[in-house]
């Protein structure tokens, strides 16, 4: 059976380059998505997000009618769930995972669900969350048969099947990289199969609905871990005053070591939020990923003690914060610590502040509220007696490095 019409639910960084991808190999597309802003823009053929190339290809899907946005869910033959899986602050300092965006999304299809209809969650999410949805989705048809009750013959298949892409390279990594698909029967991960092999290249992989789920936390908790030893080992040198950037890189020449690069903590909504749905479903064995996290987590607060000490060396003191976003060359500022250091030195108000931020328009709103300057890169170095580097963008590598020799300069990412 062929897919005809796929409906994309959320058009944020995973769901629209997902669905301009679906819709390049010839396929019908409706995006759903709650902002009309986006979906507005969408259908212009323009794109509401920083991702190389996604607006040539956005473009050209909308003017062969193969992509269409909307803000409601219309019938399709599969439903693909890419909305957020953000985690609610608890008073006792737990980290719980925010399904209602989920629920909400298996609400909005299930009306429209008709027999031989796949549903997949793309979402990030705690081990559980594809079968909480598969019974969201059943309260509301009861008319329909799902496969957490008769398996194979279900009327509707359902699996999980986590996005594993790196901003910058999405559209790329859409298509090249191997897909864990975990249905909740073994037909369901069959039809799972048909849909991503129409524009997955990598291999699919099967296995179920938990797993697959596990899989995608392990791989980011795996590489916040390492994070964390980098971020610790910064620390560590300073205090011992060794170079971390040549320490890192002479101890790498080791045939069977390969440290990262420290830098100010760690952002986006993988990385920085996914060890703690682990740490949720098992609190008492998750101890190094536990950890791990809180180690990054303190790392901005580090930097921000850095940034005092500096600026108590100038009556006058004229900070410039280069870069807001989580990573280098993306706009994407999803808990990213650079934000988070920012947010907090005008907070404290230790002096005049100055954000540079090249991939985006404007300042965010609490920020814009705080008096904080927004300036180019050329205008904040002029006037900036502090310089902190808190992104490795393009443009700031590219900077004149004889610019930064004549200011304190607080370097979270080895740029100078």
């Amino acid at each position: 059976m062929s897919f005809n019409t796929v409906s994309v639910v959320g058009l944020g960084y995973i769901g629209l380059p997902t669905a301009a991808v679906v819709a390049s190999r010839g396929i019908k597309v409706i995006g759903v998505d709650v902002n009309q802003h986006a979906v507005d823009t969408i259908n212009a053929g323009n794109i509401h997000i920083v991702e190389p190339d996604l607006d040539i290809v956005v473009r050209g899907v909308v003017a062969t009618g193969n992509l269409r946005a909307t803000t409601s869910v219309e019938k399709a033959d599969a439903f693909m769930v890419a909305v957020p899986t953000p985690f609610l602050h608890s008073e006792s300092g737990e980290h719980k995972a925010d399904l209602s965006y989920i629920e909400a999304a298996a609400k909005a299809i299930a009306p429209k669900l008709e027999k031989g209809n796949l549903v997949v969650l793309e979402s990030t999410s705690p081990v559980g969350a594809t079968e909480k949805m598969a019974n969201w989705l059943k309260s509301a048809r009861p008319d329909l048969t799902f496969p957490q009750d008769v398996g194979d013959a279900a009327d509707i298949k359902i699996a999980h099947c986590p996005e594993r892409v790196l901003p910058g390279y999405v559209l790329q990594e859409l298509v090249s990289n191997d897909r864990v698909v975990g249905g909740l029967s073994a037909a369901c991960s069959a039809r799972a199969i048909e849909l991503y092999q129409t524009f997955v290249r990598g291999e699919c992989i099967v296995t179920n609905a938990r797993t697959a789920e596990m899989a995608k936390l392990t791989e980011n908790s795996f590489r916040d871990v390492n994070i964390a030893f980098a971020n610790e080992l910064s620390i560590i040198c300073e205090k011992l005053k060794i170079n971390v950037w040549e320490l890192v890189k002479l101890a790498n020449r080791h045939p069977r070591v390969n440290i990262l690069n420290p830098g100010p903590g760690v952002g986006g909504h993988c990385i920085a939020v996914d060890p703690w749905f682990i740490v949720d479903s098992a609190p008492d064995e998750a101890k190094l990923i536990r950890q791990a996290r809180l180690i990054n987590d303190a790392k901005p607060y580090h930097v921000i003690e850095q940034v005092e000490k500096a600026a108590n060396e100038f009556k006058r003191p004229v900070i410039a914060c280069l870069g807001l976003a989580f990573k280098a060359d993306i706009d994407d500022l999803r808990e990213s610590p650079a934000l988070q250091i920012v947010e907090e030195l005008a907070e404290r108000e230790i002096g005049e502040l100055i954000a540079v931020e090249p991939n985006v328009n404007g300042l965010p709103e609490n920020l814009a509220k705080k008096n904080v300057g927004f300036e180019t890169l050329d205008a904040a170095l002029e006037r900036a007696n502090v310089i902190v580097v808190l992104v490795d963008h393009r443009q700031f590598k590219l900077a004149d490095k004889s610019e930064f020799a004549r200011k304190v300069v607080i370097d979270t990412r080895g740029l100078v």
